[in-house]
């Protein structure tokens, strides 16, 4: 049954977010739930699909404290070049 079929009929299984989104079986996102967040998964568990707490908190690439959202263009510092392990 966790390969996604009964009887040879795909079953389409997959969670919701808040928002009411599709999550497919697999994905993990950031759960709010009664004021805790969290890293959760979308699991099948006895046939239903539901929501599994794989991390507390949660992971963000949001930038605080007035960084700028553009990259840097000025390249000129990066040393490309690859220096061999020390012995």
């Amino acid at each position: 049954m966790s390969d996604g079929f009964i009887n040879g009929v795909p079953v389409d299984c997959y969670c919701t977010d808040k928002q009411g989104q599709r999550i497919e079986v697999g994905e993990t996102i950031c759960l709010q739930v009664d004021g805790r967040m969290f890293m959760a998964q979308c699991q099948m568990s006895l046939n239903v699909p539901m929501w599994r707490e794989v991390s507390p908190g949660c992971f963000s690439s949001e930038l605080k404290g007035g960084q700028s959202r553009n990259p840097a263009v000025n390249t000129l510092r990066i040393d490309t070049k690859v220096l061999p392990p020390k012995a």
